[in-house]
């Protein structure tokens, strides 16, 4: 277990260089993103995602997000993608925008019970940004126990999941700790899951016909 101040460069290229190899052997860091810090592993390693859910004490009902570097990877993890989520993605990636949408089944992952559907996000943080792009995408879901509050910095994560995980990548505190707003794109019309760092007024200038959590569809 270690943490790097990656405020400072030279630890900053090395936390990233061994938070990379960490990923890649399927076990855990803690990374900065721009809402909370994350506890992360590879999307792909299922051993890894069930070492990631035992340490937040979480089971398989609650799934973790996926974190990816970059607009065009949502393309190859999503099936079908709604014309909503491509509007969403454009206007507000990178930022604190989690969209639901349905995952290709031809993916060989196991993020949980998720009846084949991903909350998808692209955060704005250059530090995650670079290490998802050295990973590819990542399971990340807040770097705290279950009931616990989230961390602001990576040493509050290392307080409450010590060796549980293997890098802890700190940038400082946290400069907004309102967690995204999460939206299921596969409902018609789309529909905001947890109100959050965007607001329904936002998300409805690029889409109109966007509801809140407790709208009728008039159905």
């Amino acid at each position: 277990m270690r943490l790097f101040n990656c405020r400072k460069f030279t630890e900053r290229e090395t936390g990233l260089k061994t938070a990379t190899r960490t990923v890649k052997n399927g076990r855990l860091v803690v990374l900065p993103t721009d809402t909370v810090y994350g506890i992360g592993c590879d999307a792909f390693n299922s051993g890894a995602i069930r070492s990631l859910l035992e340490a937040k004490g979480r089971g398989r009902d609650m799934a973790p997000p996926v974190l990816i570097g970059s607009r065009r990877a949502l393309d190859g993890i999503a099936s079908d993608l709604p014309e909503s989520a491509t509007a969403l993605a454009e206007a507000f990636w990178p930022g604190a925008l989690t969209l639901v949408v349905a995952y290709n089944t031809s993916l060989t992952w196991d993020l949980g019970d998720t009846d084949g559907t991903v909350a998808v996000r692209m955060p704005l943080h250059p530090l995650a940004l670079e290490l998802l792009k050295s990973t590819g995408p990542m399971a990340v879901s807040s770097a705290n126990k279950h009931g616990q509050p989230p961390a602001a910095t990576a040493e509050e994560a290392k307080q409450q999941l010590g060796s549980d995980v293997t890098t802890y990548l700190e940038a400082g505190p946290s400069t907004d700790n309102v967690p995204s707003t999460i939206v299921d794109c596969l409902a018609d019309p789309p529909r905001v899951l947890r109100e959050g760092a965007i607001p329904l007024e936002t998300l409805q200038t690029v889409v109109p016909k966007t509801i809140g959590p407790d709208e009728s569809t008039g159905a």
